[in-house]
């Protein structure tokens, strides 16, 4: 399979390895310029770690910000976001063949939102898990190619529970999830909406979130969940 990959970061080069790895090819990736918190263009070091990896394998590479579906090449079958914080639009979307994938650290639908491993650590969940699933419109809200549980380790930060956990979770999902695809095996289960949790970025500016807020009629469960009674 062409694969085209739009992230970020180590995850995004362990996504990309293994996926080499496994026989596929990489048509092209999409990358911050800079690592977070640099800001020294000349310096390569300083350069996002998909884009380093890139540049010696000279493989095409876009700044994410700025992607397109012009920037996407002919022939892609997959387009795969792993890591990635940039919108992929319908019609970047649309230059991959076959499907158009991405991970989220979560079990979808909860925990739609950039912070998902971080909201729940905040929320003291008990069990997590991994989500590959269709890239559409509506953010963190496509149809569901895989998905995995694994239980919450007593002690874990967010980013042990990335590092150790989610992580190598989602480079395993991916990969199934392309084999998949290869094989002519399309998953498309939607996700039920009735469970459907959105959390912003935690550096964001705070949001109306009801199921943090007491109102007439409700009763509070495990600190930071809310049932109605019913009457």
């Amino acid at each position: 399979m062409n694969i085209y990959i739009s992230g970020r970061g180590a995850f995004a080069v362990q996504v990309a390895e293994a996926l080499l790895d496994e026989g596929h090819k990489i048509s092209g990736v999409a990358a911050p310029r800079l690592r977070q918190g640099q800001s020294d263009e000349s310096n390569a070091s300083s350069w996002d770690r998909l884009r380093t990896w890139a540049y010696p394998r000279s493989i095409a590479w876009t700044d994410s910000a700025e992607l397109r579906a012009a920037h996407v090449p002919d022939g892609v079958d997959v387009i795969v976001a792993a890591h990635s914080h940039a919108f992929l639009g319908r019609r970047t979307r649309a230059r991959a063949s076959v499907a158009t994938i991405g991970y989220h650290p979560s079990l979808l639908p909860l925990h739609r939102g950039r912070d998902a491993i971080r909201w729940t650590i905040r929320d003291g969940d008990r069990v997590t898990g991994g989500s590959v699933y269709h890239l559409t419109e509506r953010t963190d809200g496509g149809p569901l190619a895989a998905q995995e549980h694994l239980f919450v380790p007593p002690g874990s930060t967010a980013q042990s529970l990335w590092r150790e956990h989610l992580a190598p979770l989602g480079v395993r999902l991916l990969l199934r999830v392309v084999a998949d695809l290869a094989g002519g095996r399309r998953v498309e289960v939607p996700q039920d909406e009735r469970f459907a949790t959105w959390e912003p970025a935690m550096g964001a500016p705070p949001l109306f979130k009801p199921e943090l807020i007491a109102l007439p009629g409700t009763t509070s469960v495990e600190g930071s969940r809310w049932a109605i009674h019913s009457r």
